[in-house]
């Protein structure tokens, strides 16, 4: 069978946190990766690195690197994200890693499944009402309407 790359967009919230233990749990397989994207939306960092992965993203980070550079793209992951990922490398075999992006969330993560390539992506959903939805946009939504690729969305169970 082929190694699939599976991404998980993680904002570190709580509903992005359901949608990557369920992609760890029901979707990745021995030999798969796993590979958390994340969006910062924000230019607050260091003006040097955005610039410098603007276009592309970060590289593929790999797990054991994830926390020790994470500070590096402007991501600051959580110890529940670190130890999903963490039990998910060792205990199912398959290899994790982390792509910083920049921008507007749904648009990049749109730009991922081509850019990583991705064979699936999974998003968690949080939710909204459908008038929160149309005044807000939906992250999920344009996912699901415009990847190139199989979108799973994960609804948290509370």
């Amino acid at each position: 069978m082929a190694r699939r790359n599976i991404g998980v967009a993680v904002d570190f919230s709580s509903c992005s946190k359901a949608a990557l233990r369920w992609a760890s749990t029901n979707l990745a397989r021995n030999g798969d990766r796993l590979i958390l994207i994340h969006v910062n939306s924000s230019c607050q960092n260091e003006r040097g690195a955005v610039h410098l992965w603007e276009q592309s993203g970060s590289p593929l980070i790999p797990l054991a690197e994830f926390s020790d550079v994470a500070r590096t793209y402007g991501v600051s992951p959580d110890k529940e994200t670190i130890e999903i990922l963490t039990r998910a490398a060792n205990h199912r075999g398959i290899e994790v890693f982390a792509k910083v992006l920049y921008g507007d969330p749904a648009k990049k993560l749109y730009e991922a499944a081509d850019l990583v390539p991705l064979s699936c992506m999974v998003v968690g959903s949080r939710g909204l009402s459908t008038l929160k939805r149309a005044l807000m946009g939906s992250v999920s939504t344009y996912i699901v309407n415009h990847a190139a690729c199989p979108v799973t969305v994960v609804k948290e169970m509370v």
